[in-house]
């Protein structure tokens, strides 16, 4: 999911040299702390959370009837 979610947010960014992905367990919940150029904080982010949140249901449909969901936190 981790590869997943870096292809999709490196085709958004301009600066996707430096998109890092972080990963943790959260009371059963997979988070991704995207460690991004400070310029792409608003690509990611969209217009009200739009963006970010077709993210986050893209990647809960990917992964299907697993019980964990996915968690995305911007950083810088």
């Amino acid at each position: 999911m981790k590869d997943a979610l870096e292809t999709i947010v490196k085709g958004i960014v301009k600066h996707p040299q430096e998109v890092e992905i972080v990963s943790t367990e959260e009371d059963g919940n997979v988070v991704f702390e995207l460690l991004l150029n400070k310029e792409d904080v608003g690509q990611i982010i969209g217009k009200n959370g739009r963006t970010i949140k077709s993210i986050n249901i893209l990647l809960n449909s990917l992964a299907g009837a697993r019980s964990e969901k996915f968690i995305l936190k911007v950083k810088r």
